[in-house]
């Protein structure tokens, strides 16, 4: 019954998102538009995420326990494990780092009893370290903890204190809003951004509320699609089924965004937490670590330094993977890469094990063409060339996953 209620909820929601495709231009932006003529088009015109952002975000391992030691001591695990020549270069501060209320001149206040030396010093330690600074906020009147205010009405007050700072990115959470719609709020600071004076990162966490799929492009460089994730099988399956739905709306300077990573946090087994990277990676999803990066297991530090894997993540050609078949709890999921190479994911939800067939076909590529595969967490070429399919046995709950390479 699970499934089968998974299924339904995907084929609604793509249903609801093909009839707003259809009327995505009457949306209501007006306000955002017009106001800044010189700013039509893309009004977010940044120069960044030109491939989906990797780094780490406090929230999933630390909620509101988060103080510049810990970001501090992150940014040095994320040097002194390699995970930054990897790619893994923001170092984001959720929510719950400010005093509850502004000072005389309006302006948000470190909270002193765990940022007493400010943000602006906090970020020049990052970038001493090589790393960009991240912070949050909300466009409501206070943050989803509601220990500290939001930026709604402060929007290009706030936006200059993050650029005076040394910010590199903002990611703007959705709670305690005024009621309006996510349209015309979030533009606003888009474009306090946008004079601030730095270059800032604009991840919007609207949680898929009007499908900022449709119109995220224009505001920010990444729009979560969904709720919030948890740390467990389901969880983590259901929110990339409806990421997917938008795959389309993907490219290069704006990402569907299913939430943080939760691999290393504990909730899922070894195998569960590949799968959970593999899909993530192949969807073009950001690579936001959600983990303790001070503290990693083997196992945990293994799946998120796979090269290989992040390459898929980060190639160049920037197209989100799509589901390309289901045949009950055994899935393919697949998307082209630079060099007409194409990633391949096969999936096994169920709690047996499958052997799962890839159909070239249903990939994308040429009936008779011959495939090298590499298999990127085995680290190895198979031997075998293949011609119209690949099939590989999966375990319950696991995946394999292929980068193919056409050599005839």
């Amino acid at each position: 019954m699970e499934r089968s209620r998974d299924v339904c909820v995907v084929v609604a929601v793509l249903m609801l998102c093909s009839m707003m495709v259809s009327t995505a231009s009457s949306m209501s932006m007006p306000e955002a538009e017009n106001s800044n003529e010189e700013l039509k088009g893309n009004l977010l015109a940044n120069g960044l995420g030109l491939t989906p952002q990797m780094g780490w975000n406090s929230w999933n391992h630390f909620n509101c326990k988060v103080d510049e030691k810990v970001i501090k001591e992150t940014a040095d695990a994320l040097v002194s494990t390699g995970l930054a020549k990897l790619g893994y270069i923001y170092v984001n501060i959720d929510d719950c780092w400010a005093e509850m209320h502004r000072d005389a001149k309006g302006n948000l206040l470190p909270k002193n009893s765990t940022f007493p030396s400010g943000i602006k010093a906090l970020a020049d330690y990052v970038h001493s370290k090589g790393l960009k600074l991240g912070i949050y906020s909300d466009a409501g009147q206070f943050t989803c903890s509601k220990t500290m205010p939001g930026s709604l009405g402060h929007e290009e007050q706030d936006a200059k204190t993050f650029a005076s700072w040394g910010i590199d990115y903002l990611k703007y959470d959705n709670c305690y809003n005024d009621g309006t719609k996510p349209t015309v709020r979030y533009p606003v600071m888009t474009r306090a951004l946008t004079i601030a004076g730095r270059p800032i990162f604009f991840s919007l966490c609207e949680w898929g509320d009007l499908h900022p799929a449709l119109w995220g492009f224009k505001v920010g460089n990444s729009w979560r699609t969904t709720n919030d994730i948890s740390d467990n099988w389901n969880s983590m399956l259901s929110i990339i089924d409806l990421n997917e739905v938008y795959a389309d709306l993907a490219r290069p300077g704006g990402w569907n965004d299913p939430d943080m990573l939760e691999v290393g946090n504990g909730g899922m087994k070894n195998n569960e937490y590949i799968a959970h990277f593999s899909l993530w990676a192949i969807s073009k999803a950001p690579l936001l670590l959600g983990c303790d990066v001070r503290n990693l297991t083997k196992d945990t530090f293994n799946i998120i330094s796979n090269q290989e894997v992040i390459a898929v993540n980060q190639d160049s050609l920037g197209i989100q993977a799509k589901k390309v078949r289901m045949e009950g709890n055994s899935e393919i999921w697949a998307g082209p890469l630079s060099g007409n190479r194409v990633a391949l994911v096969l999936l096994n939800r169920a709690t047996v094990p499958h052997s799962i067939t890839g159909i070239w076909d249903d990939i994308g590529i040429p009936e008779n063409s011959v495939i090298e595969a590499r298999d990127v967490w085995e680290h190895k070429t198979l031997e075998t060339r293949f011609v119209g399919n690949l099939t590989a046995n999966v375990e319950p709950h696991s995946c394999k996953m292929f980068v193919l390479k056409p050599i005839a």
